[in-house]
């Protein structure tokens, strides 16, 4: 760009410089006798100031050296710089096709994996298949067995609630009297003497029949004689009552029983109530009992 103005700067100097020299007219002449002083010094003043021309000329071209020395010297430094960035962007071109060849690489790698991931899939999923099958036949197995089982213990059920058998007196130690009571009060039989099939139970009284079937029943009941007050119990099922035992005398002591034979459901309760405003006794003697036993299923 500098190069461009200094050449037209020239080519005005240079202009300027011949336009001084050149006479004023070229068909003006003097006569020798009419000349002045200042035109006789006129070749003087031209030659000065083609001096003054040519030096300036001189100027400018060495100041177009110059520059022109500075361009140079920007060129090649342009020229390194290209050189080191042509450099650089072989290193990269070389870079970016080792990236090309590992991605390539990865690519294959990861289309290899997949494939083998679909392999372990397919074999996974074979797998699950299997174990569905495998599980569906345990869970068939275990019906089976799971049914087998309540056919052994329905049988043992059976062998064992054709033995049921009880018996048991009112307290389970030392010696008391129980009542009056204004109203009828469960009996609870504590002393267990036997109960083969465990259907009594001693913490509440009640008994509870295991099986279908008919079941015979025999209570006793003691207590002193007094004025007011007699001895008795009645025997009770599901809440209904079946059969009482009761005797009252004003001295001495007495004893009622009676017995029932009874056609229970499974789950039927039989359970014995001390009649109201009576009195019951029992000792280690254990003259108040109770005593049942299944004659039959059905």
């Amino acid at each position: 760009m500098e190069m461009t103005m200094c050449f037209p700067l020239l080519l005005l100097i240079c202009s300027l410089c011949m336009a001084q020299l050149q006479p004023e007219s070229d068909n003006h002449i003097i006569p020798l006798g009419d000349q002045t002083e200042a035109e006789r010094r006129e070749p003087t003043n031209a030659a000065d100031q083609q001096q003054r021309c040519t030096q300036d000329i001189h100027a400018v071209l060495r100041e177009m050296s110059a520059l022109l020395a500075e361009q140079r010297l920007e060129i090649r430094i342009l020229q390194r710089e290209n050189e080191v960035q042509g450099a650089k962007l072989r290193v990269l071109e070389l870079q970016k096709t080792e990236t090309d060849k590992q991605l390539q690489a990865q690519t294959a790698g990861l289309i290899s994996i997949k494939a083998r991931t679909d392999v372990t899939e397919n074999q996974v999923e074979a797998l699950k298949r299997d174990g569905e099958a495998q599980t569906a036949e345990l869970i068939s197995i275990k019906a089976r067995t799971d049914v087998t089982e309540n056919q052994v213990e329905a049988l043992k059920r059976d062998g064992e609630v054709k033995q049921v058998a009880f018996s048991a007196s009112l307290l389970a130690s030392g010696s008391g009297t129980l009542g009056p009571f204004n109203t009828h009060t469960l009996l609870v039989f504590r002393h267990v003497v036997t109960n083969i099939g465990n259907a009594y139970n001693p913490n509440t009284g009640f008994f509870i029949a295991p099986v279908r079937g008919a079941y015979h029943f025999e209570y006793y009941i003691f207590g002193h004689g007094h004025a007011s007050h007699g001895s008795g119990a009645v025997l009770v099922k599901n809440g209904e009552h079946i059969f009482i035992a009761y005797e009252h005398q004003p001295s001495h002591y007495g004893s009622s029983a009676n017995g029932v034979t009874l056609l229970l459901e499974v789950g039927d309760v039989v359970y014995m109530r001390q009649w109201h405003n009576s009195r019951i006794f029992d000792n280690e003697n254990h003259h108040t009992t109770i005593s049942g036993h299944l004659i039959f299923t059905m």
